[in-house]
């Protein structure tokens, strides 16, 4: 799965109407090459008709050659709708690719048996009861011996892996967030990697 968000990037109202006619034409895309695509969250523009920004899931074997379409500055031209009289008549919008955080789903743990150490008194050191457990996908790794039974220091491992993906991916889902809002920011006024044309929003390139 992927994210796309496309953004209006603080430009004015037409901006928003081109983000919000790209949403529908990359709906139809999507649904060309077999591809999967919900709205994860959408921000309302300045009249709430349109949007500001909205963030896409995509899935599916082509969701990777979709999104490539649509990364980079995107360009509609076309007469202001909302404002007949402007003589400005390139809006420019942006496609940004985020790769969202791993969940602890596709994980696996390696649990290793090894003897406990330190102070703990007469049974410390006497069985293999401490267990090191390590999430294959990420690297973490924890130590536990705190219990009698190597049977009991797993459940607690698997509990402090659990917990400490879990501040993993807040961390990774904080840092996406500013990624996005620094994105809202960051549109090249030229050389768009798509343009579309005229009220229809017809693809030129």
């Amino acid at each position: 799965m992927l994210l796309l968000q496309l953004s209006s990037a603080q430009g004015p109202v037409e901006c928003e109407i081109a983000v919000s006619k790209a949403l529908r034409q990359l709906y139809r895309e999507a649904q060309i090459l077999g591809v999967r695509i919900d709205i994860v969250e959408q921000a309302a523009g300045y009249g709430g008709n349109h949007c500001k920004s909205v963030l896409t899931s995509l899935d599916g074997e082509q969701a990777e050659e979709l999104a490539r379409r649509w990364t980079g500055t995107l360009l509609w031209s076309c007469k202001s709708p909302s404002r007949p009289g402007h003589k400005r008549k390139n809006w420019y919008f942006a496609g940004q690719l985020f790769s969202p955080p791993q969940g602890a789903q596709d994980s696996e743990i390696r649990f290793e048996a090894m003897r406990a150490s330190g102070p703990g008194g007469q049974h410390v050191n006497t069985t293999d009861s401490a267990v090191r457990a390590t999430h294959l996908a990420t690297g973490i790794s924890v130590k536990v011996q705190s219990e009698r039974s190597q049977h009991d220091n797993k459940r607690l491992a698997r509990l402090l892996i659990q917990q400490r993906l879990e501040a993993r991916q807040q961390q990774d889902q904080e840092q996406l967030r500013q990624d996005r809002r620094y994105a809202h920011h960051q549109v090249e006024r030229g050389n768009p990697v798509r343009t579309f044309n005229g009220s229809a929003f017809t693809p030129g390139n």
